[in-house]
C-alpha cells in the first residue's frame, strides 16, 4: 500500500515537472497566433527548404533616393546613353579597319596602300563625319574605349599605322586640350565593367 502511495506521489511530481517546464518554454518563446505559419516547400538539389512562392507572396520595400543615390543613378545614366549611342561607330570603325587590313594583304607598294587608307577615309567621313561632331567630349572618351574594344589597338595606334607618328602626335595632342586621350584602352573586368555590362545591352538592343 504504501509503496502505491510513493509510486503516485512520484509520478505527480514528475509529471508537474514536465507541466512546469512546458509553461517555461511558453513563455520563453512568447510566441503568438500568426508567428508560424506553414507554408509548402521545395527541396533543391543540395537538401535546402525553399518555401513556396505559391504561399509566399513578395515584399516590396521603397526608400526615397539620397544624394549619393541620385548622383549614382545620374552617371549610370550619362555612362549608359553613351554607350547606345557610341557603339554603332565602334563596330563600323571595326568593319572597316578589317576591311583595310584585307585589301592590304601582299601590298608593299606605299602609293597603293595609302589609296587603300584613303578611300575608307573618304567612306566615314562621309557617313559619319556630321555626327560624330555632335558628340560630346564624354561620348567621345567612350567610343574610343569601344573603338580598342572591338578592335585590340587604341586610337592613336591606329592613326600612328594608316597616318602616321606625326598625325597621331599632332591628334594627341588636341584630345588632351579637350581633356581626353587617344591611347585609352579597355579593361572588361576592371575599370571598364559598366560599359562592358552596357554594350552587352546594346548588342542585344541594335542585334549584332
Amino acid at each position: 500500500m504504501i509503496r502505491s502511495v510513493k509510486h503516485i506521489i512520484t509520478t505527480a511530481v514528475f509529471l508537474f515537472l514536465i507541466f512546469c517546464k512546458q509553461q517555461a518554454n511558453a513563455q520563453k518563446l512568447k510566441t503568438g497566433a500568426f508567428d508560424t505559419i506553414r507554408v509548402e516547400v521545395y527541396i533543391t538539389d543540395s537538401g535546402e527548404k525553399v518555401p513556396s512562392n505559391e504561399e509566399l507572396y513578395p515584399i516590396y520595400l521603397f526608400a526615397r533616393a539620397n544624394a549619393k543615390m541620385r548622383k549614382m543613378y545620374a552617371e549610370w545614366t550619362r555612362l549608359r546613353n553613351a554607350v547606345f549611342v557610341t557603339y554603332p561607330y565602334a563596330k563600323t570603325a571595326s568593319y572597316v579597319i578589317n576591311q583595310i587590313n584585307r585589301e592590304m594583304v601582299g601590298v608593299t607598294d606605299k602609293k597603293k596602300r595609302k589609296a587603300i587608307i584613303k578611300s575608307h577615309e573618304k567612306e566615314l567621313r562621309t557617313q559619319f563625319t556630321s555626327k560624330l561632331s555632335n558628340l560630346s567630349i564624354y561620348q567621345g572618351k567612350v567610343l574610343m574605349k569601344l573603338i580598342y574594344r572591338e578592335t585590340g589597338s587604341s586610337c592613336y595606334e591606329i592613326i600612328d599605322e594608316y597616318k602616321g607618328d606625326f598625325s597621331a602626335v599632332v591628334y594627341q595632342g588636341v584630345a588632351k586640350i579637350f581633356g581626353s586621350s587617344l591611347k585609352q584602352t579597355y579593361n572588361a573586368n576592371g575599370e571598364d565593367k559598366g560599359i562592358e555590362i552596357l554594350v552587352q545591352q546594346a548588342k542585344n538592343y541594335y542585334g549584332y
